[in-house]
């Protein structure tokens, strides 16, 4: 007897695309909501503090150590060619255009998509969502939507955060460690880093990072099965989606931003 069945072929075909358009009714349904939702900004500014001031102490940290580590390396790296007094301009691009939104939505999404995954799929197990829409309240609109603008808020302002760290990271380990000059450091990234070019490609990328993985946690925690082992399966895919979302909407972003 032969495992292939066409019929469950054509299950889980149908089952994917049946999952796909409801993922873009409810992605269609938040940006909707952006004006409404910003009416109520308090709903939102409670999701900020939560999404991003709880996770500014871990995103600080890894950029600090971050800096340190490109300091170290781009300095070998660069004393090789006579170069080293262009550290700064090394550490900042690398930075402000890969490694600060790559690794801030990473960071970001294992602490606060896992965060909101649990949080929504243990009120779903609760029978928190039944009944607010028993009660004629709309919990996309009331719980899911100020999170996800949160969550779009927040992402930038952390991706600047961990780039602005791991400067400085990289200014303690080669000024005041290793010797480089400070005043070439410091006039190596004002000369070389564009504005609108390389800050501004860093803070579009970490906008579109915090739309992925903000979305990718709320759509499972919402669509988690109301038992223990579903919240936690759920927050476990929340994980490894938004990560790997991450990583390949960087290189699409990365190609497009260099073929433009």
């Amino acid at each position: 007897m032969s495992w292939y069945k066409p019929a469950d072929v054509g299950f889980s075909t149908r089952k994917f695309f049946a999952d796909l358009g409801h993922a873009a009714r409810l992605f269609f349904r938040l940006v909707v909501l952006f004006v409404p939702t910003m009416r109520r900004f308090g709903l939102v500014r409670d999701q900020i503090h939560f999404l991003g001031n709880f996770s500014l102490a871990i995103i600080a940290v890894s950029g600090l150590f971050v800096g340190f580590v490109f300091g170290l390396q781009g300095y070998y790296t660069l004393q090789r060619y006579g170069s080293s007094e262009a550290l700064g301009l090394l550490v900042a691009l690398s930075l402000v255009r890969e490694l600060g939104p790559v690794v801030t939505a990473l960071l970001f999404a294992g602490r606060a998509g896992t965060s909101l995954t649990a949080e929504i799929g243990l009120m779903k197990a609760g029978e928190q969502i039944s009944v607010m829409e028993m009660m004629a309240v709309d919990p996309i609109d009331r719980v899911l939507a100020p999170r996800f603008w949160a969550g779009v808020i927040a992402m930038p302002l952390l991706a600047a955060v961990f780039s602005a760290m791991g400067v400085i990271g990289g200014w303690i380990v080669g000024v005041l460690m290793i010797g480089v000059d400070a005043g070439s450091f410091w006039s190596q990234i004002q000369g070389g880093v564009d504005v609108w070019q390389d800050v501004g490609n860093g803070v579009l990328k970490s906008v579109v990072f915090g739309f992925t993985v903000t979305f990718i946690a709320l759509l499972q925690g919402f669509d988690a099965q109301a038992t223990p082992e579903g919240v936690a399966a759920a927050t476990t895919r929340t994980v490894v989606m938004a990560s790997l979302s991450v990583l390949g909407l960087d290189f699409i972003l990365t190609a497009m931003m260099f073929t433009i």
